[in-house]
């Protein structure tokens, strides 16, 4: 895998504790980490990710059990 730059979201603190998701972009897929436990990473692609974005802002896991 080539060098993978990580970003956070700009919402998250630069303190020891404001652990977060991070996400890069490589060769068309996308990697994404919690900040905590950055060896654990998940590659997906853009088109899956942006439909799971949109789902998670129109509130379809809200009340999932």
């Amino acid at each position: 895998m080539h060098q993978v730059h990580w970003r956070k979201s700009s919402f998250s603190g630069t303190g020891p504790d404001n652990n977060c998701v991070e996400l890069a972009a490589t060769d068309g897929a996308i990697h994404l980490r919690e900040s905590d436990d950055p060896g654990t990473v998940i590659r997906t692609n853009p088109r899956p990710l942006a439909a799971f974005i949109r789902a998670a802002k129109a509130g379809v896991f809200d009340n999932l059990r």
